[in-house]
């Protein structure tokens, strides 16, 4: 009996021990912690804006006034006035081609004429003398038609006299090659003492301030494209150096390569150069659509969503949306579904945020200026790459 007492005075000691031990274990846990802070989050209000339907291509610029020189005479090269590359007005002497021969017909010329002018004069005097002779008497009328003829052959050696100067003036012109009118010149191609003749070609002049940008687009695209469709040159960046319409699309499409010619033309003021080889962009269409920035997307498993802002119950949350966009132009997507016009979306640390997660909105830097708009640039639906 000793032996069972003691055994249950035994378990009640270290029932007592372990409650009291449980109340001390409650007694010592901490609190519950508060719920952190709603998080800070940019937002952009979503407006429509115009978006364009465009292509990007490569171009080649072509002058609208280009030709190749060639010598009107053939001689040795005996002058070059002009370098390469520089700009030149009209009439400007290029270079000169011996003239000495030339140059001693028109003395030869012009004696013969001064020669023909002084026998002119002398037979005008003698017909005058002759036609007074004969008024008294003096001289009969046979006599007075030989005058009348000597002097009118005179008249007529002098016109042939002068025209044989102006013969060889014009001639002696040839030898000194002009510019045929304002322009850049390219590369001189022949040196001093060179022979050259009709078919020897000397330089090249170009017009730089206006200019020609020829692309080659599908026949599918070119069949959506009409005169008057802006295309726009671009730098290296991206950038816009010029813009101007399309004036030319061609009417037929080329039969190897299917590809359609388009061209328009620009005053140059970017300094670009004939032959040069450029970004150009086409606009197929604009339209009002919604513009999401990029960095408001987030994928999963290849779909897109966005977080949209709304008040619930005094509290603005996010809600998780899957959107179907569009084209990414220069920093956003064209929105087709998913989205109204009006809707706050974040557009900051969107890795840390959950369906229904609390947020402190705070108006993204710029919103208000680029939401609904096409990027700087003229960027919008990408068309496609040439």
């Amino acid at each position: 009996m000793r032996v069972v007492r003691a055994r249950r005075v035994r378990a009640a000691w270290l029932w007592t021990v372990a409650l009291a031990a449980g109340v001390s274990g409650c007694a010592g846990k901490p609190a519950d912690k508060p719920a952190p802070p709603p998080r800070e989050v940019e937002v952009l209000r979503l407006a429509a804006g115009e978006v364009r339907e465009t292509g990007e291509y490569l171009g080649n610029l072509a002058s609208r006034q280009s030709v190749t020189v060639f010598p009107q005479v053939a001689g040795y090269v005996r002058r070059i006035h002009v370098r390469p590359g520089q700009s030149v007005q009209a009439g400007d002497a290029l270079l000169e081609v011996d003239a000495r021969q030339e140059s001693a017909a028109l003395e030869s010329a012009q004696a013969g004429r001064t020669s023909a002018v002084a026998s002119l004069e002398l037979a005008r005097q003698t017909r005058a003398r002759s036609e007074s002779m004969h008024k008294e008497g003096l001289l009969s009328a046979q006599e007075l038609e030989r005058a009348v003829a000597q002097a009118e052959a005179a008249e007529a050696a002098a016109r042939a006299a002068a025209a044989q100067v102006a013969r060889a003036q014009v001639q002696l012109q040839f030898h000194v090659v002009r510019a045929p009118f304002a322009g850049t010149l390219g590369d001189v191609l022949v040196r001093v003492g060179d022979a050259v003749g009709a078919s020897t070609p000397l330089t090249s002049v170009a017009q730089a301030d206006a200019l020609e940008v020829s692309v080659a687009v599908p026949a599918e695209r070119a069949r959506t494209l009409a005169p008057g469709a802006p295309l726009e040159v671009l730098d290296s960046k991206g950038q816009v150096l010029l813009s101007s319409p399309v004036f030319f699309v061609a009417p037929q499409a080329d039969p190897r390569t299917q590809l359609v010619e388009v061209k328009a033309a620009f005053r140059n003021g970017a300094t670009l150069r004939p032959s040069e080889l450029v970004r150009a962009r086409l606009v197929y269409a604009t339209r009002q659509a919604l513009q999401l920035p990029a960095a408001a997307v987030v994928r999963q498993s290849g779909q897109a969503f966005a977080f949209v802002v709304q008040e619930k119950a005094g509290q603005a949350r996010v809600e998780r949306r899957p959107v179907t966009l569009g084209a990414l132009g220069e920093a956003a997507y064209v929105v087709e579904r998913g989205l109204q016009e009006g809707d706050v979306v974040a557009s900051s640390s969107l890795h840390l945020l959950r369906d229904g997660a609390p947020v402190r909105p705070r108006p993204a830097a710029g919103a208000e200026a680029n939401a609904g708009q096409a990027p700087s640039g003229g960027g919008g639906i990408a068309g496609g790459s040439h």
